[in-house]
């Protein structure tokens, strides 16, 4: 029983490392797709924002860390307002999610 706990805690664990969220490849999704709209760092482009007639919201702020995990991902992969889905980042939404939460505050 004992060695069957072990076994259970040392596969958990691999199987938790493996499903986890690449920052390094949220990093990169997000330069490619997002960066140009929603900057560097997360502070919206000004030009894209008076462009579109949309106020964007900084990345980094309170409301957008406070929305969950999904919800963010459904931004990416379905859109909201006048945000289109974004097909090239919806397989790696999670990572995408992953990297913008290292800026939370």
């Amino acid at each position: 029983m004992r060695t069957f706990l072990v076994i259970l805690g040392i596969t958990a664990a691999a199987a938790t490392t493996t499903w986890a969220a690449d920052v390094k490849a949220g990093q990169a999704a997000y330069d490619k797709s997002c960066k140009s709209c929603h900057g560097a760092d997360g502070t919206a482009n000004p030009a894209i924002a008076k462009m579109m007639k949309v106020e964007m919201r900084d990345l980094k702020s309170a409301d957008v860390q406070a929305m969950s995990d999904d919800d963010l991902k459904k931004v990416i992969t379905d859109g909201k307002g006048k945000m289109k889905p974004v097909a090239s980042a919806s397989g790696a939404a999670a990572d995408v999610v992953a990297y913008i939460r290292t800026w939370k505050k």
